[in-house]
């Protein structure tokens, strides 16, 4: 467990942190399962709409995005918190970037066809932690509606 968090948390030589596309990869993996989690059940919806955005975020081949999503699996059981891998995401993405990655995580939310309310309060807090404002999350959650056909 403490591997997992360090490596979301590591520095180059110059003291930087270190954003490498597989600490993105597994951190938008963890958040991904973890919204999925937020109302107690990961379903079987929830993690094929995860490992499609994951995949397609970063050109992932469905194996892959699938490994990714089992360490996501495993980062939740083992409880690792979500400051690293927001931290992660928040330095290796820029603002619309990190729009995207509300955006996927309202997608995993609302495949289910309905936002439990844990579910909308995990998405405040992640936004906070991405420094996505408020508009912007609600502007990308409006957008997920649209395409999911729930306006």
């Amino acid at each position: 467990m403490f591997d997992k968090l360090r490596s979301l948390l590591s520095t180059d030589e110059a003291g930087q942190r270190a954003t490498t596309p597989q600490t993105l990869q597994r951190a938008l993996a963890f958040l991904l399962v973890e919204t999925g989690y937020a109302d107690g059940v990961f379903d079987a919806d929830e993690r094929a709409r995860a490992r499609s955005l994951l995949a397609g975020r970063f050109g992932l081949d469905d194996a892959v995005a699938e490994a990714l999503i089992d360490e996501g699996v495993a980062m939740h059981q083992e409880a690792v918190d979500w400051y690293g891998s927001s931290r992660a995401l928040k330095d290796g993405f820029d603002y619309d970037e990190r729009i995207e990655v509300i955006e996927m995580l309202w997608e995993v939310a609302y495949v289910d066809g309905v936002l439990d309310h844990l579910e909308a309060n995990l998405m405040r807090r992640v936004a906070g932690l991405l420094y996505v404002d408020d508009v912007d999350s609600g502007a990308a959650r409006k957008r997920v509606l649209a395409k999911l056909g729930r306006e």
